[in-house]
């Protein structure tokens, strides 16, 4: 397939995270009509991990998500760009980084693989496994939207749960009660208030992603909860010291997820940039030095409009094919 139909096709199939089995099959069994060996990685029934590769250990690995956050979102075209979910999060990539590997087996080079794994839009669960394949390269590219410049780096993650309890009563008799939804309040605007500092990684952002509790307009709330993540430029262990700080054991916090902040391997004479996004690199560091770079524009990822422009995808290609020849001539 050309790049672009390779693209319009993947973003067809759905694979919604959790709902990834129809796209693995596809990979599989295309990669393997390409020449690649295959080695499927089962993460849970019906969610797998795809490894292809030419050669026994290959040195460079080509790395994306088959995942997509929801909902599902067909392919259509124009002129300039391919839209659809996953366009630029991150089935665009897959397709550059297939395209890439295509054109570089052709050229006889073979110690290249690809590593697409489920789970990143949630827990990484897919990355985090991935070390039990213990593949040995020493370089893995991995792809997310950076408008085709080398990332230096990128925020970590801090997702929480916090859960609040109070006790039910009807809400003419306040004294009778106590209402988790002012508990929960009370902390969310300590946790706002907070400065949880910079680093050369840029500042850290905070999202209240949900809120949920009470079963009544004149029923006090027993419960609440809201779930908050924080693109952190410090270690996580400062991010929750503040917050537990700011709470103060008025609440519950429930970890949903970590991921420290990054910094990643660079080629000289390329445009660097530093990303606000978290990614699967804390959990590939067993795949030799990560490097950081995609087609795509961040800016579209997880939107109703997702795109991807059509240049960039071209471009694409050749700096993937290029990176593996430069890092080829690293060491070995």
């Amino acid at each position: 397939m050309t790049l672009f139909k390779l693209t319009k096709t993947l973003i067809n199939i759905p694979s919604v995270t959790g709902d990834e089995q129809k796209i693995a099959e596809f990979l599989r069994t295309y990669l393997k009509g390409l020449g690649f060996q295959i080695r499927d990685q089962e993460i849970e029934p019906e969610r797998k991990n795809i490894l292809a590769y030419l050669h026994r250990k290959p040195r460079v690995i080509f790395n994306t998500h088959m995942d997509t956050v929801s909902p599902f979102m067909p392919a259509r075209e124009d002129k300039h760009y391919i839209y659809g979910r996953g366009a630029c999060d991150a089935k665009g990539i897959m397709a550059a980084m297939i395209c890439a590997a295509q054109n570089l087996k052709e050229q006889g080079v073979d110690e290249i693989g690809l590593l697409f794994v489920v789970g990143e839009e949630t827990d990484s669960i897919g990355a985090k496994m991935s070390k039990n394949l213990k593949i040995g390269s020493e370089y893995i590219i991995v792809g997310e939207p950076t408008s085709n410049k080398l990332g230096k780096g990128h925020l970590g993650l801090v997702a929480l749960k916090l859960h609040a309890q109070g006790k039910a009563a009807h809400s003419a008799l306040p004294h009778l009660g106590d209402s988790a939804v002012e508990k929960l309040l009370n902390a969310l605007y300590n946790i706002r208030s907070l400065d949880f500092g910079e680093s050369e990684l840029g500042k850290n952002t905070l999202n209240i992603g949900t809120i949920e509790g009470g079963i009544a307009h004149n029923v006090i709330a027993d419960s609440a909860s809201a779930a908050i993540s924080i693109r952190s430029s410090v270690p996580s262990e400062i991010v929750i010291k503040k917050i537990d700080q700011a709470i103060n054991n008025a609440v519950d916090v429930e970890v949903l997820t970590i991921s420290e902040p990054q910094t990643t391997f660079t080629i000289p004479n390329m445009e660097l940039t530093t990303l606000p996004f978290s990614t699967d690199i804390p959990h590939l560091k067993n795949c030799g030095e990560p490097l950081l770079i995609g087609p795509g524009l961040a800016d579209f990822a997880h939107t109703v409009d997702e795109k991807i422009e059509k240049d960039q995808l071209g471009e694409a290609v050749e700096i993937y094919q290029n990176l593996v020849t430069t890092l080829l001539k690293q060491k070995g």
